[in-house]
């Protein structure tokens, strides 16, 4: 005789003859704290989230992004295995790679592929599990090989790859590119539940199959709400930033070049690959007022944001399907924002009135609505009508409950 309760925070059980067993999920993803950027973030708070009701483990490789190495605390082993904040973590071992080499990005692609195979092989996985794409080639090997009718498999898809590659210019129309569509398409078809981070996703995913249930699951953060503060403007310039990844889709390098420095100014925090482009453009242009602060704790930079007026959220080219995850974690903390990238993003900072828009890859639009914004508007009446916002669209708890009752 089975039967299925659930204790006092909703954890559920199941009594199989007097055997107590505990429903498990597992979560397989090519990003996980200490990595940083918004990819391992929201696989962190989603598996957190996901404790109250089942054992949840997550299998990852060895922590080695943005860099490209095997964090230090990692290097020598080939796998790790922890239980952290009530998570189960197995972290294989991966060929660490940021080449720009092709050859070498694949194999570090199949390197982490072959590690699942094997970690496949060796320990029982759950009914049920939630996979992360892109990688496609990653989400292949799990939805190939986890495939089956007693097992619900979720595919929680951030970026449509490889429509995505082809926008930024990564890959190009060809044998490779067809291939991948491939996989994408196979993907979808095995996929019970595909979770979509926007609705162009879910269209993009229906126009391909029309089996498995969609779900909008946007990238909310689980943050605690700071208390505001009105801010004073220095030496009455308006105070931007930018905090983030330093790489080719953001366009950073480009974006110093070509704003109007004539309001502002401009603070940088992160790290990849512009990294030393920007610190090299501010040694030979140190009469202009930008700032390179480098990379930041995530619970440090939260208090650190806090000190500007203005965020800008830029894409060196608008890329389909995508909605940065900035918008909702810059939301909680009512930080109004510039938002310059084009897409679904554009909709939720006019619909929610987050901040301002400029025309997607139109520097001369960017500066026109850059100077148009005075200091008297950036106030503290502002900064909590965001953050008022945040509260009630953008609610991480309401959103799990609804990811709870699908899968």
């Amino acid at each position: 005789m089975s039967l299925i309760y659930k204790n006092r925070f909703g954890k559920t059980y199941i009594n199989v003859n007097d055997k107590i067993f505990v429903k498990q999920l597992m979560i397989i993803t090519s990003y996980f704290p200490p990595e940083i950027g918004a990819a391992s973030n929201r696989i962190y708070h989603l598996a957190e989230g996901l404790t109250t009701t089942y054992d949840v483990t997550v299998v990852t490789p060895l922590p080695n992004y943005p860099t490209g190495k095997i964090f230090k605390d990692y290097k020598g082993t080939f796998s790790s295995k922890t239980k952290e904040n009530g998570i189960n973590i197995n972290r294989l071992w991966i060929y660490a790679s940021v080449s720009k080499n092709k050859f070498l990005r694949l194999l570090a692609m199949l390197s982490y592929s072959f590690s699942l195979i094997w970690f496949f092989m060796w320990h029982k996985i759950p009914n049920k599990v939630i996979v992360q794409s892109p990688p496609l080639l990653v989400s292949f090997t799990c939805m190939f090989f986890l495939r089956s009718k007693k097992r619900k498999l979720i595919l929680n898809v951030s970026d449509l790859w490889p429509s995505a590659g082809l926008e930024l210019g990564a890959l190009k129309e060809g044998f490779a590119y067809s291939m991948l569509k491939k996989l994408e398409a196979f993907n979808y078809k095995k996929a019970d539940v595909i979770l979509g981070q926007s609705n162009e996703i879910l269209a993009h995913v229906k126009s391909i199959s029309l089996k498995p249930q969609l779900l909008l699951y946007r990238n909310f953060p689980e943050i605690t709400y700071p208390n505001l503060n009105e801010k004073t403007l220095s030496n009455g310039k308006i105070k931007l930033v930018y905090a983030g990844l330093l790489g080719v889709a953001q366009g950073l390098y480009k974006l110093c070049n070509e704003i109007d420095y004539k309001s502002i100014e401009f603070h940088i925090y992160g790290s990849g690959a512009e990294e030393e482009a920007i610190k090299t453009l501010i040694e030979t242009k140190k009469e202009l007022p930008l700032y390179f602060h480098g990379r930041v704790k995530r619970e440090d930079l939260h208090n650190v944001l806090l000190n500007y007026d203005l965020t800008i959220i830029p894409l060196l080219n608008r890329i389909y399907g995508s909605v940065p995850s900035k918008i909702f974690e810059y939301a909680k903390l009512g930080l109004p924002m510039l938002y310059f990238g084009g897409g679904e993003g554009e909709d939720l900072i006019i619909n929610h009135k987050l901040g301002w828009i400029a025309k997607e890859s139109d520097y001369e639009d960017l500066n026109s609505v850059l100077n148009s914004i005075t200091k008297e508007e950036l106030n503290l009446d502002l900064n909590t009508a965001i953050q008022n916002t945040a509260r009630i669209h953008f609610d991480f708890k309401q959103q799990l409950e609804t990811l709870k009752n699908v899968i």
